[in-house]
């Protein structure tokens, strides 16, 4: 747990940054700056999607995991929260939900979120997610200087999500397999694609009811193991 720790804190401290300086940067900056970040996470999202995987894996595991996500709500359920924490901590800050949501599925659903959890907890070695907190913890001082308050509230997800991940690796090592969890992490890329065309305001896409899509590959391993 101790890569998730750091991560939780670096997210922590970098959303207070951000919100520190959020005042000093004018609306074209905040613009110009979340337009780049949006590009980057198209890239980023890219580069996961297009590895060498199993594509009817990937295709389906997004079709059903967003039929699952929106039957149960996803989407819907984390507005709710962030609506809730906004009332409680947001100060009439009314980018707090959105920025809750975005950066806490910028944070938990790229390759090293779920590589760095699996090692954590499958090795003890927490490399990759000490690297993805400097990561994580730069950008949250670039999201919470435009968004505010709620990028620092997605350190808990972070730390409940990563936290989770890490606790049931070992029970889980026999079907966690290089080809699952490449292709996990492919279906992650995709979401992480979605939440770029979100944040340029290209088209809203319900990216939380798209989570579970990101653990099918494992379902459909463990029922190819059983049959």
């Amino acid at each position: 747990m101790l890569g998730t720790i750091v991560d939780f804190f670096a997210i922590l401290i970098g959303g207070i940054i951000g919100v520190n300086i959020k005042n000093g940067l004018k609306d074209n900056y905040k613009r110009i700056i979340m337009d780049s970040l949006a590009l980057t996470a198209i890239v980023i999202g890219l580069n996961n999607a297009l590895k060498d995987v199993n594509l009817l894996v990937v295709i389906f595991s997004v079709v059903l995991g967003s039929i699952v996500g929106e039957a149960i709500n996803i989407e819907g359920r984390l507005n709710k929260l962030g609506d809730f924490l906004e009332g409680k901590f947001g100060r009439g800050d009314k980018n707090f939900a959105k920025g809750f949501i975005t950066t806490s599925l910028i944070f938990c659903v790229g390759a090293m979120s779920i590589v760095g959890a699996l090692e954590s907890g499958l090795t003890g070695n927490h490399d990759t997610l000490y690297a993805k907190s400097v990561l994580d913890g730069v950008t949250a001082i670039i999201f919470a200087s435009t968004f505010g308050i709620g990028v620092i509230f997605s350190a808990i997800s972070v730390f409940i999500y990563q936290g989770t991940i890490t606790l049931l690796a070992s029970s889980l090592s026999g079907v966690l397999i290089d080809s699952v969890v490449l292709e996990m992490s492919a279906v992650g890329g995709i979401l992480i694609l979605a939440i770029g065309i979100n944040v340029l305001e290209l088209k809203e896409l319900k990216v939380s009811n798209m989570l579970p899509g990101i653990f099918f590959p494992l379902v459909f391993y463990m029922v190819k193991l059983v049959f």
